[in-house]
């Protein structure tokens, strides 16, 4: 066999964009119409993201209501409530606690009467009630409403304070604190919106200085970063259009940064890449913008459709949240593609070498030298069978404790309880278990006050009190018509733990049908923090199978049509579960176990957030995907010239090395900013998200895909005969 046999067929010069052998594909139709009307393209661009970005000021975005949230049961009671007519109110509460004094010794009523005196002299409250007393007579509340609209309520909140803390000062001795629904949210309003504006504005210069490295030169680094933010601007006036149909989750914009400058960054480091690679090998400008067009825009488009398909399956959930999140990152991730196609294609034929103006010496090169990666690939396709074995042992070791996760509704757990208000929660709930967070039974009924009802709800809450998991205070509030009556019970526990769980089944499964069902045909349902939590948790597992069948379904589908090849498809969908599931185990021992606690800054709670594990999946398979079929792109572009798998394999690996690093190095940068967050489950999504990208950049794609394709061989390509007629899509 002479060397001649072994050298990789060349690729012909004149195979350009204007050749008649150029490549017939969706990506590089649009990148030469792009690169022939540059002023068309450009323009149009911009023109698209100011009259989206106008859309979105004018329009505005539709948030989701409370009433669109829930599942199940409790989104039925909240539902009755909403149409009962109840006046719609701001509950707030001062807690008086003493270490010596009862509730029955004459200083302590005194003070109790003044603390109620204090905030009824504000002018700002009603409905002033003093009496809950705690079990061991310590502690008693002053409950109040707030007068007028309960969403400008905080306009009106300050004098209460003031009052209650007037009180406090003059009692020393005494603790007298405020805390409520319009404290609480004012204080995690304070947290969260200054620390996620912050982190949002911080990811820019993060991204844009590990751009800088990357390409060593200024222009080139700004434009991945202009194009993600524009799409980023854009995708907001087409949520704001789609909010009128689904309405917008209070974080899905904050994500959609994310994504935006995740999934806008990595697809212009494909195109850019590529195109500098092709210079570095003697192209011409018009050459190296045709080969990456051709290949990397191809897999631009290839990726989108994955990331999209993933989210997608969030529909199947029916859930406010889900679908929310699902719309937004829709959009970003079809904008910023949009972006990538089009207006990307024509500022490099314009830039053309201009592209890497302002070079930085030392850290400027056209093409990587891939040394590391070199030596990488030649320690793991030496024993491609025990490399495969050690990485896959690691990653199944590390997705072991996910075995032992527990979703749950983080609820006031998840903030930081460094806020007055939340201290002040904290302490109500340990003198009322459960009554600072209640579940509320809702009783619909033709009339819930005539004797037979009032006797049930009596014997309701003797029953319920008997119980020892429900516990008082116990409020009793009917609507105007009388038609329905809503029960407020503390539960114990801490309102998101297996205690409070246990609880809200007890009061379902065995207080209220004992009590009050069916007196007078009466409906009765329950809701409350707990009761949601428990039924988001039920509707989550119904749907959790359609959704992993949706997405593993239409992804392998997907990647078959993409490269004609069953094993191809089923490898990826391996890798991606294994890298997912890793992620998971870690997940679990950082904020489930709390071994991350200390370095992340949250309270440990022995559970996960209840949305986490889903969205997690959803999107990072598609960002899995999208390094998966940038280098299967890559390794199919070599068979097809007629490269042996294992050569195919390794120069499509170590030529991709270097895009997949930086865009790696970029989203874990991003997502890892999201673990200083207020909130615990932003952490959790931050984390998450970081430690799954960076395993699937490393043991995944380093050792993992390399070591099982070379040991497949020419099996990878595996097509049966009656699949023969799926399309022939190029990948040169």
């Amino acid at each position: 066999m002479t060397t001649s046999m072994l050298r990789p067929p060349e690729i012909r010069p004149d195979e350009t964009l204007t050749s008649h052998r150029r490549p017939r594909n969706l990506a590089a139709s649009v990148a030469r119409f792009s690169a022939r009307h540059r002023a068309t393209a450009i323009g149009g661009w911009l023109l698209f993201v100011v009259l989206a970005t106008a859309l979105s000021a004018v329009i505005g975005t539709i948030g989701a209501e409370d009433s669109d949230y829930g599942n199940g049961e409790s989104k039925r009671a909240a539902q009755i409530v909403d149409a009962a007519g109840f006046p719609e109110r701001a509950g707030e509460m001062v807690i008086v606690q003493s270490g010596t004094l009862t509730a029955d010794s004459t200083e302590f009523r005194g003070v109790v009467r003044e603390a109620a005196a204090a905030v009824e002299a504000t002018g700002q409250v009603e409905n002033v009630n003093t009496d809950a007393v705690s079990e061991d007579g310590h502690s008693a509340l002053v409950t109040f409403d707030m007068k007028g609209d309960p969403e400008t309520a905080a306009d009106r909140i300050e004098p209460v304070f003031a009052a209650v803390a007037g009180v406090q000062d003059r009692h020393p001795d005494l603790l007298v604190a405020q805390t409520g629904e319009v404290s609480i949210d004012e204080a995690i309003e304070g947290q969260v919106s200054d620390a996620l504006g912050t982190l949002s504005m911080l990811s820019l210069p993060v991204t844009l200085g590990i751009l800088i490295v990357a390409f060593g030169a200024l222009l080139a680094a700004v434009l991945p970063l202009g194009l993600a933010v524009t799409a980023f601007l854009a995708s907001l006036g087409l949520l704001a259009a789609s909010s009128r149909f689904f309405p917008a989750d209070d974080t899905v914009t904050h994500l959609m940064l994310l994504m935006g400058l995740a999934v806008g960054v990595d697809y212009c480091l494909f195109y850019i890449r590529r195109e500098r690679e092709e210079r570095a090998k003697g192209a011409s400008p018009e050459q190296a913008l045709a080969t990456a067009a051709a290949t990397s825009g191809r897999s631009v488009l290839i990726s989108a459709f994955t990331v999209i398909i993933a989210m997608a399956g969030m529909f199947l959930t029916r859930d406010t949240t889900f679908i929310s999140l699902a719309v937004g990152t829709i959009l970003v991730v079809a904008t910023a593609a949009l972006g990538s196609l089009t207006v990307l294609p024509a500022m490099l034929s314009k830039l053309g070498d201009k592209v890497d103006l302002g070079r930085i010496p030392g850290l400027y090169r056209r093409k990587s030298d891939g040394r590391f990666w070199r030596f990488v690939l030649r320690v793991v396709l030496r024993r491609p069978g025990v490399s495969a074995t050690i990485a896959a042992a690691a990653l199944v070791a590390l997705a072991l404790p996910a075995l032992g996760m527990r979703p749950a509704s983080d609820g006031i757990d998840g903030v930081k309880h460094d806020a007055a208000a939340i201290k002040t929660y904290d302490q109500v709930q340990a003198a009322f278990p459960g009554g600072a967070d209640p579940a509320t039974v809702v009783v619909k009924a033709p009339d819930v006050t005539n004797p037979a009802m009032t006797a049930a709800i009596a014997d309701f809450k003797a029953k319920a009190l008997a119980t020892g998991q429900l516990h008082e205070p116990v409020t009793v509030e009917v609507n105007p018509d009388r038609t329905v009556a809503r029960i407020g019970i503390g539960l114990s526990g801490t309102g998101t733990d297996k205690v409070s769980e246990q609880a809200i089944h007890t009061l379902r499964d065995d207080v209220i049908p004992t009590t009050l069902r069916g007196v007078d045909g009466a409906d009765v349902t329950v809701t409350g923090g707990t009761a949601q939590s428990v039924d988001f948790n039920h509707a989550l597992t119904r749907s959790v199978p359609l959704v992993f069948a949706f997405v593993l379904g239409l992804a392998f589908v997907l990647m078959l049509v993409s490269f004609r090849s069953v094993v191809v498809a089923v490898t990826a969908i391996v890798l991606n579960l294994l890298s997912v599931a890793a992620a998971y185990g870690a997940l679990t021992l950082a904020f489930q176990h709390g071994w991350g606690a200390g370095l992340m800054d949250f309270q440990e709670r022995g559970t996960i957030t209840s949305w986490i594990p889903l969205f997690l999946f959803v999107i990072l398979f598609g960002l899995s995907m999208d390094y998966h079929v940038f280098v299967l792109s890559r390794i199919r572009e070599g068979h097809d010239r007629g490269w042996p798998t294992r050569l195919a394999v390794t120069r499509g690996i170590q030529n991709t090395a270097g895009v997949i690093t930086s865009a790696a190095v970029v989203m874990v940068a991003v997502f890892a900013l999201f673990t200083t967050a207020p909130l615990t489950a932003m952490k959790e999504m931050g984390f998450g998200l970081a430690i799954a990208v960076l395993l699937d950049a490393t043991i995944v794609r380093a050792v993992l895909l390399p070591s099982v394709m070379a040991m497949l061989g020419e099996r990878n390509w595996y097509l049966p005969r009656w699949l023969g007629w799926l399309p022939r899509l190029s990948h040169q």
